[in-house]
């Protein structure tokens, strides 16, 4: 039987092993093709994979079993699970495969995209461009169809020449940068902050308007240290939690 072939993980060591495992290969179960596979390669063949050990492997399939991502069953294999709740919470926790995770596993439409003068709150980021491209993007639950969040990028014109709007209706901004373009990202930084639905945003998501969502601002930047990627996401308040986890050591 041909088994599902997730993507490829840069393991940092400062991180839990397994917790990158879980989050990567999360990303790959949520942004899956309707025609991919659902049984998942033997536990060995996923640790090699990785490069890590069984025993990490392991824990990392349990965290996505107690998610409802995947189910385990006795001499059958691991599958995926095709009705698992696509919904999350919003989760900064330290790797970009966490944010590739966070932004991944939902239908995912392009509003529309084109240049666009750099607006004045994200100038700093872009000290050298007076336009960057600006890609819309819109994400509904898999199995309702009820919008749950929507997403504005400004991309580096060089780089939003390069990219094939097929490719965002499946993966997030910041896996198609890394991943379809081959850029090196250096760090991301993230601000999660409580706002009110303003009339777009009411009209995207369903919701009322002045409505609580949650506003996530994301700064993808390259090896070079230039900002590359500003991403705004709104997500609907009703639908998404916040959680922060810090490593103690």
């Amino acid at each position: 039987m041909t088994t599902f072939a997730p993507d490829s993980l840069a393991l940092n060591r400062k991180l839990p092993l397994w917790y990158q495992v879980s989050q990567s290969l999360r990303a790959s179960i949520l942004g899956r093709r309707p025609e991919d596979p659902l049984r998942l390669p033997t536990e060995d063949a996923l640790a090699t994979h990785y490069g890590v050990s069984v025993l990490t492997m392991r824990q990392a399939l349990k965290e996505l079993e107690a998610e409802g991502l995947i189910s385990r069953h006795r001499r059958r294999g691991t599958f995926i699970e095709p009705s698992a709740r696509r919904g999350s919470p919003v989760r900064l926790l330290g790797s970009v495969d966490t944010i590739v995770a966070q932004q991944s596993g939902e239908i995912t439409a392009v509003l529309d995209h084109g240049p666009e003068q750099v607006p004045a709150e994200l100038a700093e980021h872009f000290p050298d461009l007076d336009e960057a491209v600006a890609f819309r993007r819109l994400r509904c639950d898999g199995e309702s169809g009820e919008p749950t969040n929507w997403a504005e990028n400004l991309v580096r014109p060089e780089l939003a020449e390069r990219i094939d709007l097929a490719d965002l209706t499946r993966w997030p901004m910041t896996k198609v940068l890394r991943d379809a373009l081959g850029v090196t990202i250096s760090r991301i930084t993230d601000t999660v902050e409580a706002r009110l639905a303003d009339p777009e945003t009411a009209r995207l998501l369903q919701v009322p308007l002045l409505s609580p969502i949650l506003h996530y601002t994301g700064i993808t930047y390259d090896e070079d240290g230039r900002a590359i990627d500003v991403a705004r996401i709104r997500y609907r308040g009703d639908r998404f939690s916040f959680t922060v986890t810090l490593d103690a050591h």
